[in-house]
């Protein structure tokens, strides 16, 4: 069993230290790639984009909570995490659920102290054009990728707010800035998160608090290799996945994870309202 206690005194200490948490613009450097005692929630870090990150983050010295709708998958991520040497927290939330976000807020920052970081990734798709998505499904797509990125913020602006210093990353994606052929609700889900992030950077810019979105490309998740194995002919439809991309591939999870760690650490001091792309040239022909 983990003893949260012991894992979380290096955080406190911290806290007391007196020293100075944000590096000033002019130490930015290779160094500063770092989340050292920093308390950092990722959502949907159960499997794939979640999972990397919260592994990345970790490994880069933070303290992770590992928030996912399923309980099991986020200790399993924590089981990854510590058996690499980093330490982590398992947290159950339905993203959909304003009383579920407020809830591990409020127990980060009861274990902790503080909340440094927060990684809205929790999300799912759905395939459809307007015509062919219902009132419900829109709903329930916009329930959890944006909704609950709203939630999440609403909870953890304040605190960074208070603190004078903080980084939100929000998950979009290539179709946060561009359509895409049979994605109705998804698309206007990740076009609302892109918007989102920088009408939120744009309030908040001099409050210490940096607020950024990552637009992903098409990502080799459990999930993508899941649907790949149902077809036919699995290689054949990860090369049509894999075509829109100048790379001519998909991105790891990894990959993503490292932007998702570039704009949580101090490195990116002077970025705020952006939406990255990490699309392996996906919209570089569009």
């Amino acid at each position: 069993m983990v003893n949260l206690a012991e894992q979380v005194e290096p955080i406190r200490a911290f806290i007391h230290s007196n020293q100075p948490y944000m590096s000033s613009p002019d130490s930015a450097g290779a160094g500063s790639f770092r989340l050292d005692n920093k308390s950092c929630i990722v959502t949907g870090a159960g499997s794939g984009i979640g999972l990397a990150i919260a592994e990345l983050f970790a490994q880069a010295g933070g303290f992770v909570f590992a928030a996912d709708i399923q309980k099991s998958t986020a200790d399993e991520t924590v089981r990854r995490v510590e058996a690499a040497g980093g330490r982590a927290h398992a947290l159950e939330i339905d993203v959909a659920d304003p009383s579920s976000c407020e809830k591990i807020v409020k127990q980060v920052m009861a274990e902790t102290g503080r909340l440094d970081v927060l990684v809205n990734n929790a999300g799912i798709g759905h395939v459809g054009t307007i015509l062919t998505t219902s009132p419900e499904d829109l709903q329930r797509v916009l329930s959890i990728n944006l909704m609950g990125t709203y939630y999440l913020c609403r909870q953890a602006l304040p605190l960074m707010i208070k603190a004078g210093s903080g980084s939100i990353v929000n998950l979009g994606s290539v179709a946060g800035v561009m359509g895409m052929e049979d994605r109705f609700a998804y698309t206007v889900s990740k076009h609302a998160i892109v918007g989102m992030t920088r009408a939120m950077a744009m309030d908040h810019g001099t409050t210490g608090v940096r607020i950024n979105a990552i637009c992903p490309g098409r990502t080799l998740t459990p999930f993508v290799e899941a649907r790949m194995r149902e077809y036919p002919e699995p290689e054949k439809f990860e090369k049509q996945l894999s075509a829109p991309h100048a790379l001519k591939r998909m991105a790891q999870p990894a990959e993503i994870a490292s932007l998702a760690l570039y704009l949580a650490s101090d490195a990116s001091s002077f970025v705020t309202g952006a939406a990255m792309m990490i699309d392996g040239g996906y919209s570089a022909g569009k």
